[in-house]
């Protein structure tokens, strides 16, 4: 018999993680990312539970419990899976949560490095920071990034680069000691109208705000709601975007519940590249 595929077990041993820990039912049979007052929202978290795994009947978690259990398990998933795709893209990663830093954890990064010195700045001028308000605070849930690489690595198997060549490049060690954000993931267990902007407001900031080539944009969410999925995936220009924690499972639970406008929803998200499975992801990153 043939094994499975490395992303298929990956993706079930995520989806094993959230049925153990937050994706659950509480004793009144609402699922915990299901908006209890909406019909099709519990009608499809039950759905997609149903079709997921055994279910795990407790009482609801916070939502700021169940928002960092979240980014912990896309954090396990994208760090195990990445690790895999170094053939595909060689360097040194490191795939981590952000906490703290109080919107400023992109300073780290040779991109954004100025954004230490521009929030000093504003510290010391009140007319400044009425005028840029905190426009350059970010701070992402999971970062990607890679380290500069040292010469001797550069020129492993031809001499590619000497002192007087390339002076300006982030990838070598000699120019830049700064690791290089690669992709920038914002985790959102479920989405209302407020996270949706606020993770388009993120990804506008991460776009005005960078030095350099701007690094992927991305969000991951469980949300059950075809609708509210829309009002962040659809359009361009912002996130590169959205991963659903269980695409073919939502296009399945939607299509057996016969909401036909649901259905039409999805398959213009997913038709126009703006939703994708959180299966895809991995791959995607190393784009």
């Amino acid at each position: 018999m043939k094994s499975k595929a490395t992303l298929t077990n990956a993706r079930s041993a995520f989806h094993a993680s959230l049925l153990g820990s937050i994706l659950t039912t509480d004793p009144n049979g609402v699922v915990s990312i299901a908006d209890k007052h909406g019909k099709a929202s519990r009608a499809i978290s039950t759905g997609l539970v149903q079709k997921l795994g055994q279910e795990t009947i407790q009482l609801k978690q916070s939502g700021q419990t169940s928002g960092k259990k979240f980014e912990d398990i896309c954090r396990t998933f994208v760090e195990s899976t990445f690790a895999t795709l170094t053939h595909l893209r060689p360097g040194e990663w490191t795939i981590k949560c952000v906490t703290g830093r109080g919107g400023l954890a992109l300073a780290d990064y040779e991109q954004y490095e100025h954004l230490a010195l521009l929030a000093s700045a504003v510290r010391n001028n009140p007319e400044l920071k009425a005028a840029l308000g905190n426009d350059y605070a970010i701070t992402p849930d999971i970062v990607v990034f890679r380290q500069p690489l040292p010469d001797s690595q550069i020129n492993a198997f031809q001499h590619v680069v000497d002192e007087s060549i390339a002076r300006r490049t982030l990838l070598r060690i000699i120019n830049n000691p700064l690791p290089i954000i690669h992709a920038s993931i914002s985790c959102k267990w479920t989405l209302r109208t407020d996270r949706a902007q606020n993770a388009r407001s993120e990804a506008l900031n991460l776009i005005r705000n960078r030095k350099g080539r701007l690094p992927h944009v991305v969000v991951v969410t469980a949300e059950p709601t075809p609708a509210r999925i829309a009002s962040l995936a659809l359009g361009t220009g912002d996130i590169d975007c959205v991963y659903h924690f269980a695409l073919p499972e939502l296009q399945e639970v939607v299509n057996d519940l016969g909401y036909h406008d649901a259905k039409e929803l999805l398959d213009m998200m997913v038709h126009g590249k703006r939703l994708k499975d959180i299966a895809d992801l991995p791959l995607d990153l190393a784009i």
